[in-house]
């Protein structure tokens, strides 16, 4: 978790945010110092907790909501809650149970059969949108490839990755490929490329491809592979849409800040465009532990309404992010506990 830095907050203040936001999650509902007083305990009146409230408003950690009497957490103060004042609850038993008896129902199955089964089991158990993105490929090592022609225009790349992964990029080749060429061409890009990762193979492609010769059609589609090889195996590093695998983002139209037209049209916005969900998840990479980002901490306006809690799997050489997408009014305890141990899981069974 990164933070910008602790404030300065006294033990009654941290206390009384910490019911705040506590109520808050629960209820919905603005906190008002009564009721934070009957809940909670906190061993003095409404009237200090009150004033004690009306001091963290001033810090800009609550706010007043329309005319109401009560006070409604800042992103701010989501922020100091998840960095210095929780207490991260247990993952239940049941859910436990759940997580393993789903992601193992197929066993060492595809990495992408176990993500979408991790994102729809995170999603169910959160109440939240589960989220998972495929491993980036710039570090996965080359088995085999393939050329596939498909018109006289066009032929397929196939490259079969380490962990089952593959990747297809689509090659427009302007002159008309002999059948025979692209077994010889295939032939040529094993015997040099293979056991490599993508990474090595975009950088060094052109080097040791430079001597290799051949005949006719396999001489010019050769030529293609060290003029713009390097382009194609650039492709296939990339995550693109389709490495998205979410949840039911209907989980997120039941709570209440989305109730509204304009809630649900920016749920909606975001919810629809996975190749966007992508990019904001691909960010996230290289983080160790749990990330989490608030509301207006996100660099996207569209995202100022909801929370990302994410946490890093690995697979072998291999690595993407597991998670939730939620309001910010979000069981901060609850999800954390549940995004780490499910990424834990789904390394482990990778």
């Amino acid at each position: 978790m990164t933070s910008p830095g602790t404030p300065d907050l006294t033990a009654r203040e941290r206390q009384v945010l910490e019911a705040v936001i506590q109520s808050y999650v629960e209820t919905a509902e603005p906190a008002a110092s009564r009721t934070l007083s009957r809940r909670f305990g906190l061993g003095v009146s409404p009237a200090t907790i009150r004033n004690t409230m009306s001091d963290l408003e001033e810090k800009g950690f609550l706010f007043h909501p329309h005319t109401s009497a009560g006070r409604v957490p800042t992103d701010r103060a989501y922020r100091v809650y998840v960095d210095s004042l929780l207490a991260l609850d247990p993952v239940s038993g049941d859910a436990e149970r759940r997580l393993n008896e789903e992601l193992a129902a197929g066993g060492r199955s595809a990495i992408e059969s176990i993500l979408r089964k991790a994102a729809q089991s995170l999603g169910v158990l959160t109440q939240e949108l589960g989220v998972a993105l495929g491993p980036r490929l710039d570090a996965a090592r080359l088995q085999r490839i393939e050329l596939v022609k498909l018109a006289s225009d066009r032929m397929l790349m196939v490259l079969a990755l380490e962990r089952a992964v593959a990747r297809s990029i689509y090659i427009e080749v302007p002159v008309d490929i002999a059948d025979d060429a692209l077994g010889v061409v295939g032939a040529v890009l094993n015997e040099r490329l293979a056991g490599l990762s993508l990474k090595e193979i975009r950088d060094t492609l052109a080097a040791r491809l430079r001597d290799a010769t051949a005949n006719g059609t396999a001489a010019e589609l050769l030529n293609i592979f060290l003029e713009e090889g390097e382009q194609y195996f650039a492709d296939a590093m990339k995550p693109d849409a389709a490495s998205v695998m979410l949840g039911q983002p209907s989980v997120l139209a039941e709570h209440p800040e989305f109730a509204s037209s304009e809630g649900m049209r920016q749920l909606l916005a975001f919810t629809e465009t996975p190749q966007h969900i992508a990019d904001v998840l691909r960010a996230r990479k290289d983080h160790p532990g749990i990330t989490i980002t608030i509301g207006n901490e996100h660099a996207d306006p569209r995202l100022e309404r909801f929370t990302i809690v994410t946490a890093e799997y690995h697979v072998g050489t291999l690595a993407g992010v597991i998670g939730v997408i939620g309001p910010t009014r979000m069981p901060y305890r609850k999800v954390i506990s549940l995004v780490a141990h499910t990424s834990r899981l789904v390394s482990d069974l990778l």
